[in-house]
């Protein structure tokens, strides 16, 4: 049968621990959880059983396996310590058998994005980015329709513009929106951004590394690699939809606690095909994955057992591919959630509600 690994870690320190080792999560503090993660071995968490392709009926199998550093730990640590404890991981990968390994989160972003652990195993590896793009797109158009926001009339901001995620999915939404704003920190690398674009969109491209600029997007998708909050409430205009790909997230807590005239979504929220287990319980509802897992196990289910997004060159072409193969084997993307919770038709309502008194507030 063939299978696929996927790599997890902690990205809430003590939650996350928690939901393997439940003592250690309750008696030990976040900066102690960074520490003893330093000297902590790779993790055997689970394995994954029921997945089954709608097109072919072809099963597979999986594990999630879990490299222990935290965000911040990756970011501290010398690169090569990380590609090390990484490369550990998918050395059980291998053990247990596995055809394809997916990098989850931040072990998809540190370094090269993937090329050094796939030079350093004998198994291909992917970090999902394809597909994420393409899910966080489709999660912005999917907002904005249930927002009665049309992409054709609105001004659509890519936050981390220049990264490997956030200038495809620029590509693909500039070309759709009156106004596209590129906000990242590096001018030099969004002007570039902004003359390769220019060859091919309509609408106005605007540059910036302030995030006051937000406040003139009604859409935002947001992808950063920083490892705090960047989206606070002051910088969103009401009505407007925040698309979150990023973990660590974007957008700070205080804008769902102090904002109930937004729409904050997770990027790319995806159903599974077949009655899925995953044996483990990662935060999501049952039967649904983040995009970047999802292309790891559509790829399983295709038998594409290569080097598939790798790297920081991704291309539209790879992204429409894996999203062909993913909607041929029964993936769809599945509803909104914000903040680890289901999005309700009534909450959707009351934020439209809110941002309409908003509105006339203003006006008067």
């Amino acid at each position: 049968m063939d299978s696929f690994a996927f790599i997890i870690h902690p990205i809430d320190p003590k939650r996350d621990v928690s939901r393997k080792f439940p003592f250690l999560g309750r008696v030990l503090s976040e900066r102690q959880i960074d520490f003893f993660s330093t000297f902590f071995p790779p993790v055997y968490i689970s394995e994954i059983e029921g997945i089954t392709s709608q097109s072919t009926g072809k099963s597979i199998k999986g594990w999630f396996i879990a490299c222990p550093y935290t965000p911040r730990r990756m970011m501290e640590l010398p690169e090569r310590t990380v590609y090390r404890k990484i490369i550990q991981t998918g050395m059980m990968a291998e053990k247990l058998g596995a055809n394809i390994l997916g990098l989850g989160a931040f072990t998809s972003v540190v370094g090269d994005a993937g090329v050094t652990i796939a030079n350093a195993l004998n198994i291909p590896v992917t970090t999902g980015d394809s597909f994420t793009i393409a899910m966080a797109v489709q999660a912005i158009r999917d907002a904005a329709h249930v927002m009665d926001i049309k992409m054709e009339d609105a001004t659509v901001a890519v936050v981390g513009a220049t990264g490997a995620i956030g200038r495809v999915c620029a590509e693909l939404l500039a070309g759709e929106a009156a106004r596209t704003l590129l906000v990242a920190r590096d001018e030099k690398k969004l002007e570039v951004l902004r003359d390769r674009l220019q060859l091919k969109s309509q609408g106005e491209l605007v540059i910036s590394t302030k995030m006051d600029i937000l406040k003139e997007a009604q859409l935002i998708l947001t992808v950063t690699s920083s490892i705090h909050d960047v989206i606070r409430p002051e910088n969103l205009q009401p009505g407007s939809v925040v698309c979150d790909v990023a973990r660590p997230r974007d957008v700070s807590a205080m804008v769902a606690a102090v904002r109930d005239d937004i729409l904050v979504i997770d990027g790319g929220m995806v159903d599974v095909p077949g009655p899925v287990n995953f044996h483990f319980n990662f935060g999501f509802p049952e039967g649904k994955v983040y995009a970047c897992m999802a292309e790891t196990i559509a790829l399983a289910l295709e038998g594409r057992f290569e080097d598939y997004t790798v790297g920081r060159d991704i291309t539209l072409e790879r992204v429409q591919e894996i999203t062909a193969i993913a909607e041929k084997h029964g993936f769809r993307m599945s509803g909104f959630r914000s903040f680890e919770r289901e999005v309700t038709n009534e909450q959707i309502e009351t934020v439209r509600k809110n941002a309409r008194t908003g509105a006339r507030a203003r006006r008067g």
